[in-house]
């Protein structure tokens, strides 16, 4: 229910991050100006004895997520992948969300499986470990199959854990209403359109099914791409909360240490994993869409195994083109373009001027460009860019959250392996070639040959409906020369026969 009952919730959230010493550790983390900081202080320090104690063995900024709940422990996730936005100290604290967290009993987790299963876990598995791995919506035990002996990782969902995330994600909607109220320029980014797009990933995440029918999607989709593998998923022993996957053997892609001592090129792998997240994104509409450290593992050959798939992503394919064009723009410099396709798309109000808006990006784009990705600034690069937004009274695009999150969290986890990296320049070759066979004469020749494909469905239907037209057209309007049924199929088989000829042409392509 979001009401101002919330306003407790988001009390005890300041009274916590107080509490637990975090509160210093954010505002120094985000380089907070003095006013916020004195407000911030104000605001947190009178309601202190309020706040969640959490555990005294944790730094201060996980020790006040884990306290709160899942939906922040989600965002402290997030964090975790940039260094170069919350600074090296916070971004280490918190990679423990990733998938250190403490795990519920294993004894639950067994009860869990047959209740789900209906069968014992003893006839199901000949081994089942404890808990390898604790996140904030599952645990993960280590298990083989009494029946054929493979190993298999075995996902089991917190108890109690939707009823947690829907508390969270209730006061969520509550701030989201206070900041529309309290600051009506915020309303153009949609802040309740943000949650409630956020609350539909998250419930997604919730359904094991779910992420079982999404693992066997992305398992077919990436089949042929060298080094990546998806695990495979074992149907009969899944359900809403229980999910049982192939076990794989890998680095954690967290554990540097580890990658250097087994000998691996930790630039090859950051470069990897970034041209593996945009030919997913751009060539299959169909992406992980929470690629952190915690979700991978480097195998010995270095290929890349992503695992947990709760959260995907999806792009229909004009929105891919729209982004495809947009990078391409900024990799060319071509900030003109940029600016035509953001109009274009929608995505800036028709009433602003295009001219200053290509200047507002250029000031973007190019301080990017021929410098050490380690002397770019990405807390000031993304604060420039909401202040061109604001500008321009572009609206927060629902449909590119998920987008641009995993975008953010993928460049952290590649340069988390490779200081240097430039995602421009990793970029720019998997770009081109989604540009040169998705825009141009060939995509126009495969565009209407699915047109023609689609008419072609209509072929029995289509006299009756052109003779109706007509006959409409007839009564609205002084009578036209007659046009016989004569003229009428002439012209559907003149559609015929282009329409065939295009979808040839699309064969070819």
């Amino acid at each position: 229910m979001k009401g101002p009952h919330n306003i407790w919730r988001l009390i005890r959230t300041g009274a916590t991050l107080e509490r637990t010493g975090a509160m210093g550790v954010v505002l120094e983390a985000f380089n907070a100006p003095p006013n916020l900081r004195i407000a911030a202080r104000l605001l947190g320090w009178p309601f202190k004895w309020l706040g969640l104690k959490g555990d005294s063995n944790m730094p201060p900024a996980t020790r006040a997520l884990t306290a709160l709940g899942p939906a922040y422990i989600k965002f402290g996730q997030v964090l975790s992948t940039r260094p170069d936005v919350v600074g090296d100290e916070l971004a280490v604290q918190l990679k423990v969300l990733q998938d250190k967290l403490p795990p519920f009993p294993t004894e639950i987790a067994k009860e869990m499986i047959e209740a789900e299963l209906e069968v014992p876990v003893d006839q199901l598995f000949s081994e089942f470990s404890g808990p390898v791995a604790a996140a904030s919506i599952a645990q993960v035990h280590r298990a083989r199959l009494a029946e054929t002996g493979e190993e298999v990782a075995v996902k089991v969902l917190r108890p109690k854990i939707e009823k947690a995330f829907r508390k969270d994600i209730d006061a969520f909607y509550f701030a989201a209403s206070m900041i529309e109220f309290l600051s009506p320029s915020s309303r153009r980014l949609r802040p309740n359109e943000v949650i409630r797009h956020f609350e539909g990933v998250v419930m997604g995440e919730l359904d094991l099914r779910l992420e079982s029918s999404a693992a066997a999607e992305f398992a077919s989709t990436t089949d042929k791409d060298d080094g990546f593998r998806v695990p495979k998923t074992h149907w009969f022993l899944s359900s809403r909360n229980v999910m049982t996957m192939d076990w794989v053997e890998g680095i954690n892609a967290a554990d540097i240490a580890g990658l250097d001592a087994a000998g691996h090129d930790r630039n090859a792998i950051g470069e990897r994993i970034l041209k593996l997240f945009l030919q997913h994104a751009l060539r299959d509409g169909f992406f992980h869409a929470d690629m952190h450290q915690g979700n991978l593992k480097i195998g010995k050959n270095g290929e890349v195994i992503a695992y947990d798939f709760g959260i995907m992503g999806r792009l229909d394919e004009y929105t891919r083109r729209v982004y495809a064009e947009i990078l391409y723009g900024f990799i060319r410099k071509n900030y003109r373009r940029v600016a035509e396709v953001h109009f274009e798309a929608g995505y800036v109000p028709a009433d602003r001027d295009i001219d200053e808006f290509a200047r507002a990006l250029r000031a973007v784009g190019e301080p990017i460009f021929g410098m050490d990705a380690t002397r770019i600034s990405m807390a000031r690069l993304l604060a420039y860019l909401f202040e061109v937004t604001e500008r321009f009274g572009m609206e927060t695009r629902t449909e590119l959250i998920l987008l641009q999150r995993t975008m953010v969290v993928v460049e952290g986890v590649a340069r988390s392996l490779n200081p240097t990296i430039n995602i421009w320049q990793v970029a720019q070759p998997i770009v081109e070639n989604y540009i040169r066979e998705n825009i141009g004469p060939r995509a126009l020749a495969r565009d209407l040959a699915k047109t023609a494909q689609v008419l072609a469905r209509f072929g029995p239907k289509l006299p009756r409906l052109a003779e109706a037209a007509l006959i409409r057209q007839s009564e609205q309007t002084p009578p036209p020369p007659r046009t016989s049924r004569r003229q009428i199929a002439g012209w559907i088989v003149f559609g015929a026969v282009v329409g065939a000829g295009l979808t040839a042409m699309a064969s070819l392509l």
